[in-house]
C-alpha cells in the first residue's frame, strides 16, 4: 500500500458516514456491492447525457447482470449545461420516496450535488458513481446548489458508498482533471484562512481534519504536468486527494477544512451564473484562479509590519451597519443574492465586539502567527504556474473575467459568507481597500500580469 493510499484509508476510516470506497482500474465492477451497503431497495441511476453515456449505462448492466432489480434511470437535462438548482433536487427527492429507491449518482459536481440533497429530502442513503476527477465534493457532507439564486451549502449526508473507475476517470475530457486541481489548490488558502481564524479566536482548528489535508496537499499538487498529461498514476492520486478533502469535511461537518477566501470569490461568480464561451465556468477553475487572487494577497499581506500604531489607528474604522448595506445595494443588483448577503453580514456584525481582541491578538502574536502563515502559503506565481501545467485557467481573463471586475471581488467575496477568511482581517485593519490597490498597482501582482499578457499581443501585432 502507498502512502497515500493509506492516507485515503485513514481518512476512510475517519467517515461519518461513507462505508463503502473503491478506487481503482475496473472498479464499476464493484458498484453491486456498493449499492448493498446502502440498502436493501431497488437501485436508480441519476445522471446526465454525458456521464449516461460515459458510464452510466455500464452502470446499469453490471447491476442488472449481479442480479438487482433496478428502476429507469433518471436523465438530467440542462443546456448547455445542467444548473445546480435545488428545485431540481427537490423534484428528484419526490420522485425517490415515490419509487422507493436508493438514487445512484453517476456523474461529477452538479449530478452528485443534486442527488445528495435529494436523497437527504427523501430521507435514503444514496451511492456516489465518479466519473471525472474535478472536484472534492464527491466524498463532502453538503451540496453546494443554487437556492433562490443564491449559492448556498445546503446540508445534507454524504454518500455511503463511493466508486471511482479510474478507466472511466482517464475518458473524461482532459480540462475537468485541470479544474479538479483547481479545487484541490484551493486547500492552501482553506488552510491558512483556518489558521488566521483559528488564531484570532474565530473557530478553533480540528486537528484531524485539518491534518488530512493539510499535511497531504503538497504531495497532491507535486505532479502537475502529469495530471496535464493525463497520466493514469496522476489522475489516481488527484482523485484520492479530492476524496481525502471530502472526507475531511465529513469528519468535521462542514467545509471549512477545503475551503477559504478563494471559494468565497469563486462561489461569486457561480452565482451570478459566470460564463466564458457559452459555457458555466466550472467551479474548480473558478477556484483555481480564486486561489492565485488570494495567495497574492497574502503575499502582500504578509510583507507588512503590524504595530501597536497599526492598532491603534485600526481601532476607529469599524464597519457599521448603514455602511455595510451600502456596500451589499451596490454590490449585488441581484436581490435575492443581496438579501442573502444582509443575512451573513448580519451574523458578522454580530461578532463586531471581538474586532477589538482580534486586533489585539493580532498584534501580541504577529512575528509568530505570521511564520505560521507562511509556511501554509505558497507564492500566487508558483501556484499559477502548476495549475498551468496542470491544464487548468490560470487568470481572470481565461474565464472572461477583466482585471477591473477581479478588483472589485475581493470586496464582495467576504460579503456572501459568514466565515472569517484574510478578506475580514483585512477589513477590520482598514486594509483591504490598500492591499487591493497595490495587487492592481503597476509594480503588484495583477499590474505584472497584466502587462505580461499585453506584450504577446504587441508582438503578435508587429507581426
Amino acid at each position: 500500500m502507498t502512502d497515500q493510499a493509506q492516507v485515503l484509508g485513514d481518512a476512510i476510516r475517519t467517515a461519518a458516514t461513507t462505508r463503502f470506497v473503491r478506487v481503482a482500474p475496473s472498479a464499476l465492477a464493484a458498484l453491486p456491492d456498493a449499492v448493498r451497503v446502502a440498502g436493501d431497495r431497488p437501485p436508480m441511476i441519476v445522471a446526465d447525457q454525458n456521464t449516461m453515456a460515459a458510464a452510466g449505462r455500464d452502470a446499469l448492466s453490471i447491476l442488472e447482470q449481479a442480479g438487482l432489480v433496478t428502476e429507469a434511470p433518471v436523465i438530467l437535462e440542462g443546456k448547455p449545461r445542467l444548473k445546480p438548482n435545488a428545485d431540481i433536487a427537490r423534484d428528484m427527492a419526490r420522485s425517490i420516496k415515490e419509487r422507493g429507491v436508493i438514487p445512484v449518482s453517476v456523474g461529477s459536481g452538479v449530478v452528485n450535488d443534486l442527488t445528495k440533497y435529494a436523497a437527504e429530502l427523501a430521507g435514503v442513503a444514496y451511492v456516489g458513481v465518479a466519473t471525472a476527477a474535478s472536484m472534492d465534493g464527491y466524498a463532502a457532507s453538503g451540496a453546494a446548489l443554487l437556492d433562490n439564486g443564491f449559492k448556498r451549502t445546503l446540508a445534507c449526508a454524504p454518500p455511503v458508498s463511493i466508486v471511482a473507475d479510474l478507466d472511466v476517470i482517464a475518458r473524461a475530457p482532459s480540462r475537468m482533471a485541470g479544474w479538479g486541481y483547481g479545487d484541490l489548490a484551493g486547500k492552501i488558502v482553506a488552510g491558512a484562512d483556518w489558521t488566521l481564524a483559528d488564531a484570532l479566536g474565530e473557530e478553533p482548528l480540528n486537528q484531524e481534519p485539518f491534518a488530512l489535508v493539510q499535511e497531504n496537499v503538497r504531495a497532491w499538487l507535486s505532479k502537475p504536468a502529469d495530471i496535464g498529461r493525463a497520466d493514469p498514476a496522476a489522475l489516481g492520486g488527484l482523485m484520492d486527494g479530492l476524496l481525502v478533502s471530502g472526507f475531511a469535511m465529513q469528519a468535521h461537518g462542514n467545509s471549512r477544512p477545503a475551503s477559504g477566501a478563494e471559494h468565497l470569490m469563486s462561489h461569486v461568480w457561480e452565482m451570478e451564473g459566470l460564463t466564458h464561451q457559452g459555457e458555466p465556468a466550472a467551479h474548480g477553475a473558478c477556484v483555481g484562479i480564486g486561489t492565485v487572487a488570494i495567495l497574492a494577497l497574502y503575499e502582500w499581506f504578509l510583507a507588512q509590519d503590524i504595530d501597536d500604531e497599526v492598532v491603534r489607528r485600526a481601532a476607529g474604522r469599524a464597519a457599521s451597519p448603514d455602511s455595510i448595506e451600502a456596500e451589499i445595494a451596490a454590490a449585488f443588483p441581484n436581490q435575492a443574492i443581496a438579501e442573502s448577503a444582509r443575512v451573513e453580514m448580519r451574523a458578522k456584525l454580530g461578532q463586531a465586539t471581538r474586532r477589538a481582541g482580534r486586533l489585539s491578538t493580532l498584534r501580541a502574536t504577529w512575528p509568530s502567527l505570521r511564520d505560521d502563515l507562511r509556511r501554509f502559503c505558497v507564492s500566487p506565481g508558483e501556484v499559477e504556474g502548476w495549475l498551468r501545467e496542470a491544464g487548468a485557467p490560470t487568470h481572470p481573463e481565461d474565464l472572461g473575467v477583466p482585471l477591473q471586475r477581479l478588483a472589485a471581488e475581493y470586496r464582495r467575496a467576504r460579503l456572501i459568507r459568514r466565515r472569517f477568511t484574510i478578506l475580514d482581517l483585512l477589513d477590520d485593519l482598514g486594509w483591504l481597500d490598500r492591499g487591493i490597490a497595490a495587487l492592481f498597482a503597476e509594480d503588484g501582482f495583477w499590474g505584472r500580469r497584466s502587462r505580461a499578457r499585453e506584450r504577446p499581443a504587441a508582438s503578435a501585432q508587429g507581426r
